[in-house]
């Protein structure tokens, strides 16, 4: 038999499925009765591989169905997706064309089936997604302050309002530091994390939420997944600058925020900046160097669960 793959377009309140190379298409609702029904019939299928867009959360409940049922499920970037429909000319739009261009990009792409982050994590990474819109959040209250009168009920208010989101974010940090020590994997790993010169404890919890593929993947893995991998920009006998690009930002960000202590605290890291500079490297281009050893010696750390010990540099 041809082997089956399956697009599904993912909405609020329906799902679209798309067969490929059979060309049968049916809707479902997104209630959990009717997930279950559906996943029933996807097993009956037999797909070598189910393709859904990231839709920012309406997708979760499906995948997490899916991947409980032990069948191969692919979650895919909607500009990945995009670029497939423009490459074989299905520049219309529509969710039955989306799910149909899905099912394609599964059957003529060899997309690797990905595992599914268990509950914990998920709650782990969706607390640090509300302390970074927390902090956000304050930023912008803090501008506004800045332009507000010296004096007056609205900079009163302003200033009532940042104190309790700051209050609120020390909340969610004991609630992050609970989940941590209630955890006797993210125990350990934390420990082993905040043992390098130039991780605390954000940058640590961030790649426990964020990052769970941490320690599985080898070194040119994991800074592809981040987006701390330099890609070719050449033509011809022209050759470009390096460029990182895509990945998971709030990793990279904070990534960023750790590298740049260690460039002044981590004696080994340090050096490696140094060299980096010495032999004519421009500032950004070896932080983002350091990013990627720091990334490659973390990842080595967790494989191993090994603490980070300090060499001469």
């Amino acid at each position: 038999m041809e082997p089956v793959s399956v697009g599904i377009d993912v909405s609020k309140r329906q799902f679209v499925i798309a067969v490929d190379p059979s060309g049968e298409r049916w809707t479902s609702e997104t209630t959990a009765a009717a997930i279950t029904t559906l996943v029933a019939r996807l097993r009956a299928l037999a797909p070598r591989i189910i393709v859904v867009e990231a839709t920012g959360g309406y997708e979760r409940a499906l995948v997490v169905a899916i991947a409980g049922a032990e069948l191969p499920i692919a979650v895919v970037n909607p500009r990945q997706a995009r670029a497939f429909a423009q490459a074989i000319g299905r520049t219309a739009k529509t969710d039955a064309i989306d799910a149909g261009v899905l099912a394609a990009f599964g059957g003529r792409v060899d997309l690797p089936a990905r595992p599914v982050t268990d509950t914990a994590t998920q709650a782990l990474a969706a607390l640090m997604a509300r302390r970074r819109q927390l902090l956000e959040m304050i930023g912008m209250e803090r501008a506004r302050l800045e332009h507000a009168p010296a004096t007056g009920p609205l900079t009163r208010d302003l200033r009532r309002h940042i104190h309790w989101l700051e209050r609120r974010v020390k909340d969610v940090d004991d609630d992050i530091g609970t989940s941590i020590e209630a955890h006797p994997t993210w125990r350990v790993q934390d420990d082993l994390l905040r043992s390098v010169p130039g991780i605390g404890p954000t940058t640590a919890r961030t790649l426990l939420a964020d990052l769970p593929e941490l320690g599985q993947l080898d070194r040119r893995a994991i800074a592809a997944l981040v987006g701390v991998a330099p890609m070719n920009c050449d033509s011809g006998q022209s050759r470009g600058q390096r460029h990182i690009w895509g990945g998971r930002a709030p990793v990279r960000t904070t990534l960023y925020m750790a590298a740049l202590t260690a460039t002044r605290h981590n004696v080994a890291l340090r050096a490696f900046y140094r060299r980096l500079r010495d032999a004519g490297k421009p500032a950004k281009v070896a932080l983002v160097a350091v990013m990627r050893k720091l990334l490659t010696i973390v990842n080595a750390m967790l494989k191993h669960q090994t603490r980070w010990q300090d060499q001469p540099a």
